[in-house]
């Protein structure tokens, strides 16, 4: 089973890009897609469902343009849990979950903390979600949350730790969150098989950051302990160029 999470940063612009025959040839079982900044009436749904994914779910933001999740799946889900049930999170279409047979899919789109305003905003959600997901494991025991967290977890997911120290997405207060969330019973699992520096799934736009490999990784799978012994591999696929961020990768058993 291999699920591939990607923050497309609009899903129609990623599209033009190329997206849909990327997706092909990359083949996942489920995709997981984050900022997808449209509604489904604007999507082209016809060909995603003829680029092989006829399972679509799409939970998108009350603003127009803005933020949104989405699952594409081969095979139909059990069962689909649009949002978390909290307003302010629901509010900008941020999480959406897909249910299967025995284990289940989440795509998360965690905010930016890109003012005091917003960064409030992000700790509450943060805070939110830490209780939301224990209490959700108690049921669904198996939950791989594949998204856009928008923090770097250790100083070797940043291309210069000491200057972005007092960025957001590299707070001692988001990393201290991140890594409590993983020690709360979730596994790192790109970290799982890959140990080596300058790794990266996001880089700005500005500075030719890309080519210079100047990147963060804020997108992960984090995997849930039962599943653990069912992780087969989990890549970051930087050849895939149709968003600042590129692809991430988990195949389990």
């Amino acid at each position: 089973m291999k699920i591939i999470s990607y923050n497309v940063n609009g899903i129609r612009a990623a599209i033009t890009k190329g997206f849909l025959d990327w997706l092909q040839q990359a083949n996942p079982d489920v995709i997981c897609l984050q900022e997808i900044k449209a509604t489904e009436d604007q999507i082209p749904t016809a060909a995603i469902a003829e680029a092989g994914y006829p399972y679509q779910y799409y939970f998108s933001a009350q603003k127009k343009g803005y933020s949104g999740v989405a699952i594409l799946s081969k095979t139909e889900p059990k069962n689909v849990v649009f949002g978390t049930g909290i307003p302010e999170m629901d509010f900008e279409g941020r999480n959406l979950r897909a249910d299967f047979d025995d284990f289940s899919v989440m795509s998360l789109y965690l905010p930016s903390g890109t003012n005091i305003d917003r960064l409030e905003h992000k700790f509450k959600f943060m805070d939110d979600f830490q209780v939301y997901i224990n209490a959700l494991k108690v049921d669904i025991p198996n939950l791989i949350i594949g998204g856009d967290y928008n923090i770097c977890h250790e100083a070797i997911d940043i291309h210069d730790p000491i200057r972005n120290a007092t960025v957001s997405g590299f707070l001692p207060s988001e990393r201290k969150w991140i890594d409590g969330f993983m020690k709360s019973g979730f596994i790192d699992s790109f970290r799982h098989f890959n140990k080596e520096p300058h790794q990266y799934s996001w880089w700005s736009y500005r500075a030719n950051a890309r080519n210079n490999n100047k990147g963060w990784r804020i997108d992960y799978h984090l995997v849930s302990e039962p599943l653990r012994d069912r992780l087969k591999r989990a890549v970051i696929l930087p050849e895939a160029k149709h968003s600042d961020h590129c692809p991430i990768l988990v195949e389990i058993d």
